[in-house]
């Protein structure tokens, strides 16, 4: 019998799949790549040694040269965005007015006529394209008086001496780096292919394949690599991204039944006296998704299995109260708490709220951060030690802190720590806490932590009643003087303002220096009839603290800083937030600058001063900020953006531990490959899927079982 699945063009209908399903990586696919040695170093640090590797990897974009225009046509076309062929010129690079950026700019010919072309921050492109290289650009064109210019959004190299030799279609453009071009990466795929598609093995079963129509593995690869349509490669893609999800799905739930099975917490049984206390106190009726957040959390800690849920919730909409109030479980049960936070500013700031909320209840609270005196911090420790009911605040000075009766466990801003990091206070020879993640934006991470199945959700989705909205908006370079002469009245009006400067290098030192000198340049300068103040992660803890307690005691009424105040600084009466050369912060950390303001009863504002140049990607994050107020929808943004980032580590974003599935188009996929993967364990699971979700998925369950 012949099943009719899913065909590609060039691809037979009918497929059988009674085809056997093979091991993972038959022997040819994972032979290392042979050659040069500089080359095989190269395809190294790209993650690619063997010769799966690479036909596994598919290109990231295509230039799509069926659709090229002489420069002639592009010219007269009036088209925004334009592709077109040439021959470069010699070329030139100079800088800007904006530190650190600097321009190139060539000349690109055909025989209809020429046009410049303009690259921004690609310094490395004068060492490594020569005059007279015949090359593809695609971008932005604007024909004016000087003539006709091409911002380059994307360019290829089409004579490469040591690639393939390309024509008319589709043409792959894989990631490369100054070691190795795209070129030799596609010469090498296609030699890949030729030799080793046939062997390429299929892990998903055959009713899978046939209830979803799939192609086979090997037929996708080929579509993906060498398609000849757009619609041809986003159908291999979304073939090769279920298989994926449905492994990582399998070998997420796996790990979470087999963890469960491994660990008990205590159950924490029903709220008591204290936690009713603790409602009652509150100066504020929880709102209802507080509420409901409130509830799923208390079935959680009245369960024997450990609680792994993540609490997001928009910057000023309680997340912190429903924490407490997990937190006084722990006391109540005569267990303890803890609260990490990844910087003192936050962690001071939960301490001031613990102790305004919580200690009129009488429970203990033991604050832990590096700026705490070691004598009163071994103290602390040895109380902690003891067994003391309690509640435990601090930074990572937490991770070094011996807990021997740890009930539940909250870590604040979750996306700052790395798997095995957020875990290690988990981490127990008995009895496991009950774990709360929060985040006050979810970042693409988070996100893809979520989907994943990894941690279950909690949201809260509204905010506390008679919260304004922020007004945004974005200050074009001519309006500067507008800004500061608004800062002004408002501060003559009884409220105060935040600036806060961006980060000008990866060097914590100049970031500093460039705070102090926006300081002194508005003190002496626009803002000179203003008490002006600056904070920065260089100062002295005592220093810094000094001056937020100022700031916050109203006796300062500008205060510049660099994103040490991201977090945890709540002052009601700051109305003003300033961000200058805002196109360079990530759309999350301009969310939670934004709501550093509007959490008094006033109208507040955000004024975004653009750099001189903002690139394309940093106009779209600050028109996105001014349209949206969701920290929710601004999350959506940035997955689609940056991606999701890796599962393990510290990175948040570009490369990711996922090749095919993309969370913020593949949602559908992802659920349906979840329903399958828990259905096919309910059965009693399928060895070859399982075997393919560990070689695939085994760094990430190992660091999750090492956690």
């Amino acid at each position: 019998m012949r099943h009719v699945l899913a065909p590609f063009p060039g691809v037979d209908e009918l497929a059988a799949p009674s085809r056997l399903r093979t091991a993972p990586r038959p022997f040819a696919l994972g032979q290392p790549i042979t050659g040069p040695a500089k080359r095989v170093a190269a395809l190294r640090a790209l993650g690619v040694e063997t010769r799966g590797d690479l036909i596994d990897e598919l290109p990231f974009r295509f230039e799509d040269l069926t659709a090229q225009q002489t420069i002639a046509e592009a010219i007269l076309s009036g088209e925004d965005e334009v592709t077109v062929i040439g021959r470069i010129g010699s070329i030139t690079e100079r800088p800007t007015r904006r530190r650190g950026l600097r321009i190139l700019q060539t000349r690109l010919s055909d025989d209809t006529g020429e046009l410049a072309l303009t690259w921004f921050n690609q310094r490395h492109l004068a060492r490594t394209l020569e005059p007279g290289t015949r090359l593809v650009a695609r971008g932005a064109l604007k024909v004016g008086a000087r003539g006709a210019e091409l911002t380059v959004r994307s360019h290829e190299v089409l004579d490469d001496p040591d690639g393939v030799q390309v024509g008319p279609g589709l043409i792959p453009v894989y990631h490369a780096s100054s070691q190795i071009s795209t070129g030799v990466l596609r010469g090498l795929v296609a030699e890949a292919l030729t030799d080793l598609i046939d062997g390429v093995p299929d892990p998903v079963p055959v009713d899978l394949r046939l209830r979803h129509r799939l192609p086979l593995r090997r037929d996708a690869l080929k579509a993906g690599h060498q398609p000849r349509t757009r619609n041809a490669f986003q159908s291999a893609r979304r073939r090769l991204a279920y298989e994926e999800l449905l492994l990582l799905q399998l070998a997420l739930l796996r790990h979470r039944r087999e963890a469960d099975d491994r660990a008990g917490a205590i159950a924490l049984g029903s709220p008591g006296e204290l936690s009713t206390a603790y409602r009652a106190a509150l100066p504020f009726e929880l709102t209802g998704a507080q509420a409901r957040a409130l509830e799923s959390i208390e079935r959680d800690l009245d369960s024997d299995q450990p609680m792994q849920r993540l609490l997001e919730g928009d910057v000023g909409s309680g997340k912190t109260a429903v924490a407490f109030a997990a937190l006084v479980r722990a006391v109540e049960a005569g267990g303890q708490g803890a609260l990490m936070a990844p910087t003192e500013v936050l962690a001071l700031q939960h301490l001031r709220g613990a102790e305004r909320l919580l200690e009129p209840l009488g429970i203990e609270i033991a604050y832990l951060s590096g700026d705490v005196p070691e004598k009163e911090r071994r103290a602390r420790r040895a109380r902690i030690a003891a067994g003391q009911p309690l509640i435990a605040i601090g930074t990572h000075a937490l991770l070094h802190t011996e807990f021997p009766d740890l009930r539940v466990l909250v870590v604040d801003e979750q996306h700052r720590f790395g798997v095995a990091q957020r875990a290690k206070l988990a981490k127990s020879d008995g009895p496991v806490p009950h774990v709360l993640h929060m985040t006050a934006t979810p970042i693409p991470r988070s996100l893809a932590l979520t989907a994943f199945g990894d941690l279950d959700l909690s949201v809260i989705d509204e905010l506390p009643p008679g919260r304004k909205e922020i007004k945004t908006s974005v200050v074009p370079e001519a309006k500067r003087e507008d800004g500061y002469r608004w800062i002004v009245e408002q501060v003559h009006a009884g409220r105060q303002a935040y600036v806060v400067c961006a980060l000008v290098e990866e060097n914590p030192e100049v970031e500093a220096r460039a705070a102090e000198e926006e300081a002194a340049r508005l003190a002496t300068g626009p803002l000179k009839d203003l008490h002006v103040a600056c904070a920065h992660g260089q100062m002295p803890a005592a220093d810094r603290q000094r001056v937020m307690a100022d700031f916050a005691a109203g006796k300062i009424d500008v205060l510049v800083a660099t994103t040490v105040i991201e977090v945890g600084v709540d002052v009601p009466n700051a109305s003003v937030m300033v961000v200058e050369d805002a196109d360079r912060f990530g759309l999350a950390q301009l969310h939670q600058l934004r709501g550093r303001v509007g959490r008094g009863q006033e109208q507040s504002y955000c004024l975004l001063y653009s750099s001189a140049e903002p690139t394309p990607e940093g106009r779209t994050r600050l028109d996105a900020l001014v349209k949206h107020t969701s920290g929710f929808a601004l999350a959506e943004i940035d997955l689609e953006m940056r991606g999701e980032g890796r599962l393990l580590g510290e990175a948040q974003s570009g490369r990711t531990d996922l090749r095919y599935a993309r969370l913020h188009s593949d949602r559908r996929l992802l659920d349906r490959a979840r329903d399958d993967a828990a259905r096919l364990l309910r059965e009693g699971g399928d060895a070859i899927l399982e075997q393919a979700a560990d070689e695939r998925f085994g760094e990430l369950i190992a660091a999750l079982r090492r956690a």
